[in-house]
């Protein structure tokens, strides 16, 4: 069995989801790390037994195959683009981009280069998240007409000491929570045809709450309240709404209303989770979970699910047309929002392909 070496750019917090649970992917070896701040970068390695080297050391380094992007969203391109260049791979954190014009070099360089991109998030992945899918596969529930997602909150700056860029431009609810709703969907339904939105400032700043900056005043540049209507290729009709406006609701993450039933999706931001289900006027009723990686934080999965399908040549699931995809969405419910318009996406891409049931642990793919 080949392994592909993996080389960490950006040892932030988010790192230790993917370095945790490296180990029971035997397609990928976690080799080095890197970081702008070299006592990160050596932290992290000497907790997960690494190499600490810098940036341009671990793209010039013949061992490493795929470069782990876990920068800021406003690096992803970059550090994406110079792995490709350096003959690498790249898979990194959600956002693709912070804007699709942004984003859409990256399809002239994979075109170029042969290599691949993918793109969190992955928790579609997870147990919960498959199940649902096996049921809408099942056609338990009928065809999809219609749906609904809520991510509300009262937004970050009351637990983030450091809330700043969730109101700067490439923040907000939709840019920042959207893709786990966004893409969750894509892998029940299909790819979305057109978009339509609102949005709003509710207020022009906010104070934060906990830590050395408490009480600091920060100003609100970007929408935080945002509600969407995606309509997918199927025709299914799904209402979205992300905000960091909300103090309190009862909504679940995700509901799909079938021509035979109703089901209650988990939260896309977990891999785990209940999945309720109704046929008919019938009672909820919970759904057996039936896939592996329900039981946790599984966050390097999609690293792993890219690297044995490089491997057994096969098409990876969090690719880079499906996170353009979700990216072009998300925008264009903001330029929605500003025209009036509904907006047809240019942008498609094929649904994922379901994990097996049957599969060992570890293994994605026969």
């Amino acid at each position: 069995m080949r392994s592909l070496g993996i080389g960490l750019v950006g040892c932030g917090v988010i790192s230790d989801a993917y370095l945790g649970r490296a180990e029971q992917f035997p397609f990928i070896n976690m080799i080095a790390c890197s970081d702008i701040n070299e006592a990160a970068a050596k932290e992290k390695a000497d907790k997960y037994g690494l190499e600490a080297m810098t940036v341009d050391a671990l793209l010039a380094d013949d061992r490493i195959d795929i470069v782990l992007n876990l920068t800021t969203p406003q690096y992803h391109v970059d550090v994406n683009l110079a792995a490709l260049n350096a003959g690498k791979h790249a898979y990194c954190e959600k956002p693709l981009g912070t804007s699709l014009a942004e984003a859409e070099k990256l399809l002239e360089a994979t075109s170029r280069t042969g290599l691949r991109i993918g793109c969190a998030p992955d928790t579609f992945l997870g147990g919960a998240h498959q199940t649902a899918r096996r049921i809408i596969d099942s056609g338990a529930i009928g065809d999809a007409v219609a749906g609904t997602g809520f991510m509300m909150v009262p937004g970050h700056e009351r637990w983030h000491p450091n809330p700043d860029f969730y109101y700067q431009e490439g923040g907000g609810p939709l840019m920042d929570m959207g893709p786990y709703y966004i893409t969750s969907m894509i892998n029940m339904l299909g790819p979305v045809s057109s978009v339509y939105g609102t949005a709003k400032i509710t207020r022009p700043t906010r104070t934060i709450g906990s830590g050395p900056r408490e009480g600091e005043t920060i100003a609100v540049d970007v929408a935080t309240h945002i509600s969407a209507i995606l309509t997918f290729v199927n025709g299914a009709s799904i209402t979205l709404v992300t905000s960091f406006d909300v103090h309190k609701h009862d909504h679940s993450p995700i509901e799909i209303y079938g021509s035979n039933g109703s089901m209650v999706v988990a939260d896309p931001n977990n891999f785990d989770g209940d999945i309720l289900v109704s046929v008919g006027s019938g009672d909820w009723s919970k759904a057996e979970q039936t896939h592996l990686y329900g039981d946790g934080n599984y966050r390097v999965i999609g690293l792993a699910d890219m690297a044995e399908a490089i491997v057994k040549d096969q098409s990876h699931r969090a690719s880079l047309d499906l996170s353009l995809h979700v990216l072009e969405i998300m925008e264009s419910i903001l330029i929605s929002a500003d025209t009036g318009q509904a907006i047809t996406l240019k942008h498609q891409c094929k649904q994922a392909l379901p994990l097996q049931s049957t599969l060992p642990a570890g293994q994605l793919y026969n």
